[in-house]
């Protein structure tokens, strides 16, 4: 225990940028993992609530406790709001301008 406190403070400013990058990777790789397994299975009812008000079937469920688990609370929220962002403007796209008047 001595040990490790003698090493915490000597190296308390220093950054293992290793252990942040493959933090990092992790959570990218299960945030992709959820986000797909929620384009692939989008036929299928949303019975699960996440953050933000985004609804997901429960087929994604452990997708999504591994993705709750890699990233950050901050994180999660963030990549949720821009999901349902990217979602709402697709379907506004994709609309074909059907409901636009006036010209």
């Amino acid at each position: 225990m001595a040990a490790l406190e003698a090493y915490a403070s000597r190296n308390a400013d220093e950054v293992h940028t290793d252990v942040l990058l493959k933090a990092r990777q992790a959570c990218y790789k299960s945030r992709d993992a959820f986000y797909d397994c929620l384009e692939k299975e989008s036929n299928k009812k949303p019975t699960e609530i996440a953050s933000v008000g985004l609804l997901y079937p429960a087929e994604c469920k452990a997708l999504r406790a591994q993705f709750v688990n890699h990233c950050r609370a901050s994180w999660v929220k963030h990549f949720d709001r821009l999901y349902c962002k990217n979602k709402r403007v697709r379907r506004l796209l994709d609309d074909g301008g059907e409901t636009r008047r006036g010209i």
